[in-house]
């Protein structure tokens, strides 16, 4: 499973088509002239403060001495645009510094309207797109708060807000590593498609740019959050800087999309995947967060051995038929990995989950 771009449309209502988005390089010059027509700044201010980061960039902490000035003279356009320009620069572009901001950012905030007014109560953005994730396709591992929000709301995120979670990370590990298939809402959006329709690009296969930054984007390998069996994916594709142009690639969508759709079947359940596909995951990837000490690794996936009252393929589901009474007993007792009184029924459970899920 992963973060598709039909989550991000549906959480966020940000729009998935067109082009990538690459902000020019700007000079010092320009640096410094951007801060003073809209952040309001003067031009000596600016200039030493570009002396302090040897570049077009600004620091976070002063951005944060920005913000507090002008809203104290109540100039809350240039106050806006500091704080979102830390905002960002604090999350979706942060750097390795984690205490500067590229200057070429600057120009995204150039037209703000409502969220530049003094009585707005709250300014958004793609730090929640995560945690609102987890909220939608695992309700069962976290300490999640409806607000009761309209599902048919444009964006989705809106029906969330934070809680203070009951665990400690690794008792969310041990959490994920023991959760059924059943617990896991693999199509959220069903109900929301009135708002939001599915979109082909979704399935787009290839590569997708911010910035300078290239990541592949591959939904054959998650084929079960759009309502397909999960089949045996292709290996990765090669390093787009060297072989092709990322943005060409993107606008031939329709090919790649095309490709695809002729090799998938819908799921008869949520979770189908054919077969073979369990057994070729278990030797390219990690099954689970943590394992029980005493347990060892599985290198590779094999299918015990069976006897004359369990055939092969009845075998699987026995499996999974025992992990849910050992789950159920365990969850009615509020056991813990950690206690060891119950440290044979994790590891049975363990077992039992790694050759069934």
């Amino acid at each position: 499973m992963t973060i598709t771009l039909d989550d991000v449309a549906n959480l966020l209502g940000l729009p998935i088509r067109g082009e990538f988005y690459s902000p020019p390089d700007v000079d010092r010059v320009t640096t410094c002239n951007l801060v003073v027509h809209l952040l309001g700044v003067t031009t000596e201010e600016i200039w030493e403060e570009t002396k302090k980061t040897r570049g077009a960039h600004y620091r976070l902490d002063w951005l944060k001495e920005v913000f507090r000035r002008q809203c104290a003279v109540e100039r809350f356009d240039c106050a806006a645009r500091a704080y979102l320009l830390n905002l960002v620069g604090s999350t979706i572009f942060a750097n390795k510094s984690h205490t500067l901001v590229d200057a070429k950012y600057l120009p995204l905030f150039r037209y703000l309207d409502d969220a530049c007014y003094y009585d707005t109560k709250q300014l958004d953005g793609y730090m929640t797109l995560l945690q609102c994730w987890i909220y939608e396709y695992f309700p069962n591992i976290c300490n999640i708060c409806d607000q009761g929000v309209d599902v048919e709301c444009f964006v989705r995120m809106n029906r969330w807000c934070y809680k203070q979670g009951k665990h400690k990370v690794d008792e969310y590990r041990s959490i994920v590593d023991v959760l059924p298939p059943a617990d896991v809402i693999w199509r959220p959006w069903e109900n929301h498609r009135g708002v939001i329709p599915f979109d082909d690009i979704t399935l787009y296969t290839g590569h997708i740019l911010l910035c300078s930054t290239v990541v592949k984007y591959l939904p054959e390998r998650c084929l079960r959050q759009f309502g397909y069996i999960q089949y045996i994916p292709s290996p990765p594709l090669p390093d787009p800087a060297r072989l092709f142009d990322v943005d060409v690639e993107w606008l031939g969508y329709v090919t790649p999309v095309t490709k695809l759709f002729h090799k998938l079947r819908p799921a008869t359940y949520p979770s189908e995947c054919e077969d073979g596909y369990l057994e070729w995951f278990y030797q390219v990837s990690h099954p689970l967060l943590v394992r029980p000490d005493g347990v060892p690794q599985i290198p590779s996936y094999s299918v015990l051995s069976t006897n004359a009252n369990a055939s092969s393929s009845q075998l699987p589901l026995i499996l999974q038929q025992i992990g849910d009474l050992i789950q159920q007993g365990l969850s009615q007792h509020q056991a813990s990995p950690d206690d060891e009184l119950y440290i044979y029924f994790y590891k049975t459970l363990y077992l039992s989950r790694s050759h069934t899920s």
